[in-house]
Parts: C-alpha cells; structure tokens; sequence
C-alpha cells in the first residue's frame, strides 16, 4: 500500500530556511485526482494545513505562509519537498505530510517528524 514518509532536519536555527521532504512509495504522486500536502500542529495549537501540490505541479498555499513557503516536487524520485523561510521559534512543531483525494479526504499520511526552531 502506499506510505509517507517525511525526512529532514530536526533542529534549525532562527532565520534559516527549513527544508523537509516527503517520500512516497507504493504509489505516484502524479496519480490523477490527489494533491500530496504538508501540516503541521504546533504546541497548544490545532493541525494547520499549510499548502500542497496537486498532480500536475499546481501549488497552493497557506495566507498565512504566503510569501515564506514553497513546495515543489521530483517525479523522479516521487517526492515532494517543503521550504519556509525565515524560520522563528514560532515555527517548531511536528510536521506531517499527507496523501489528499480532491481536496478533502485524506488518505495517506506520513509519521510526522518533530522540528525544532532553535538557538
């Protein structure tokens, strides 16, 4: 079946660029119909949906994130990546990404992995 799994820096220093990527095996993430997504739930606060790239490459963000994210994707490798900018403490969470169909049922996800914005 298909799995997720999200790899990258557990800790980042203020200011920097966090960059995570989600690997996607047993499936393709050109697959008709699915938009492949990050979320992330940060301490006290509920899951955030943060942006996501559709299976043609279409993007689309978060308004709160607009202008600090970006997602792309390699086809080749299946996998799709994550990059904020200018990451501050307010940015520490566990961060998950997920397999979308149409816009609303999610049917993949990854295990989460913790990120921590840090000095």
């Amino acid at each position: 079946q298909v799995t997720l799994h999200e790899s990258g820096p557990s800790l980042v220093l203020p200011s920097q660029t966090l960059s995570l990527t989600c690997t996607v095996s047993a499936g393709s993430i050109t697959t008709n119909q699915y938009h492949w997504t990050w979320i992330r739930q940060r301490p006290g606060k509920g899951l955030e949906w943060m942006g996501n790239i559709n299976w043609g490459g279409t993007t689309f963000y978060s308004p709160s994130l607009k202008g600090r994210i970006s997602i792309s994707r390699d086809t080749a490798k299946n996998q799709f990546t994550l990059q904020l900018k200018s990451v501050n403490p307010e940015d520490t969470g566990t961060y998950r990404c997920a397999g979308e169909y149409i816009g609303g049922r999610y049917d993949y996800w990854g295990q989460g992995t913790q990120v921590t914005v840090s000095s």
